[in-house]
């Protein structure tokens, strides 16, 4: 029995994993390993996914986040600004750290301020303002190749530089539509949330080890000339790699090891797949001239990180394709695999707002999602 519940609990936690898992062993099946196998797999993708998953577990770990949140806070005097504080940040910061790690850090620090605040706060704030971070988080995130898993791989395929941002004008839109909803949500609240109630929480001290942050931060840098193609990503990898395992070997504990895992078995799945001239020619004649929309529908099952490795091998228009995976990101609660960290935080901290949550949280990633689409048709 309790092999078997651990089982069912390992299912639920990573049903992204498993799927990819028994897709790549379902494609063995049918194409046994060969030498081909090796060539499957992306190792820069797979290298520079673990070096800033590493990299921001270690600046998490110190608390630089939560301290740069709180000092941006303290600024704040009433409560349509801290709501639009809160929003930014998740943002502005998903497109350097990552939408999980965003929403990681500053989704539990909503519930601390609120709580601070009241259980008034909590029960007419917490559901909007959460909703509207992990919005904020997925389409922040889209801007930059470093802000989410599917960007970081299609850039890498097309040799991007880091400067191009083809998601730009879709990010001027998501940014104006979040600040009309945050300026609504928080006059109709009538709560007063006040940046002065973040001096109540205890500040967050820097780990003892003062060469850690410094160290963390060169490492970061190292990683961004290594998506921009300045640095090869053997080097870099051995020197995370390194740097961490002498100085924090703890951080590496903390690295998302199963998003790893999800990309080798789609990679492998996808590479079979390829070899099987039937499915191939379906794909692509379902994909041909619709990259947008087919990969924003396949997000909605699937998930936009696989969706993107499954779709990238079976068209050339990898531009399109970036378009579609990142507004793909919005709709259902699986879109973006980032947006179950809140749901996870919500059902954790306001178990008996789960179904508010979830209807607030389709219907504006479905009015978000319908604005975005009609813009890319426009353009």
């Amino acid at each position: 029995m309790e092999v078997k519940r651990k089982l069912s609990e390992f299912l639920k936690r990573e049903t992204v994993l498993t799927v990819a898992i028994l897709l790549a062993i379902v494609s063995a099946v049918m194409i046994p390993p060969d030498r081909e196998y090796a060539g499957y797999i992306d190792f820069r993708t797979l290298s520079i996914l673990f070096c800033l998953m590493t990299v921001m577990a270690g600046l998490q770990k110190l608390g630089v986040f939560r301290n740069i949140a709180k000092t941006l806070l303290r600024k704040t005097e009433i409560r349509s600004q801290y709501a639009i504080g809160r929003i930014l940040l998740c943002f502005i910061f998903s497109m350097i750290i990552t939408n999980d790690v965003s929403l990681i850090t500053f989704v539990p620090f909503t519930f601390i301020v609120l709580r601070l605040t009241g259980e008034e706060a909590v029960k007419k704030l917490a559901v909007p303002v959460i909703v509207l971070q992990t919005i904020a988080a997925n389409l922040g995130s889209m801007l930059t190749p470093i802000g989410n898993p599917q960007n970081l791989y299609l850039y890498g395929k097309t040799q991007m530089s880091a400067g191009t941002f083809i998601l730009l004008p879709y990010s001027l839109v998501s940014l104006l539509l979040l600040m009309i909803c945050v300026v609504i949500v928080a006059k109709r609240s009538g709560i007063e949330v006040r940046g002065a109630e973040v001096l109540l929480t205890e500040d967050e001290k820097l780990e003892q080890k003062k060469y850690l942050l410094p160290a963390y931060l060169l490492l970061f840098v190292l990683c961004l000339l290594t998506v921009a193609h300045m640095i090869p990503y053997p080097v870099t990898l051995g020197t995370v790699a390194l740097a961490v395992l002498l100085l924090d070997r703890g951080t590496l504990i903390k690295v998302d090891y199963s998003l790893l895992l999800t990309f080798v078995g789609f990679f492998i799945f996808i590479g079979n797949m390829g070899r099987m001239p039937a499915f191939c020619d379906f794909l692509q004649k379902i994909i041909g001239g619709r990259e947008v929309m087919t990969a924003v529908i396949a997000s909605q099952v699937i998930s936009n990180v696989p969706a993107a490795l499954l779709l990238s091998g079976f068209t050339e228009n990898i531009t399109a394709l970036i378009i579609g995976t990142n507004l793909g990101g919005l709709g259902t609660l699986i879109a973006s695999m980032a947006s179950l960290i809140s749901y996870k935080q919500v059902a954790r901290q306001i178990p008996g707002e789960k179904k508010k949550y979830f209807g607030w949280f389709t219907i504006a990633n479905i009015v978000f999602l319908m604005i975005l689409v009609l813009e890319n048709c426009l353009l």
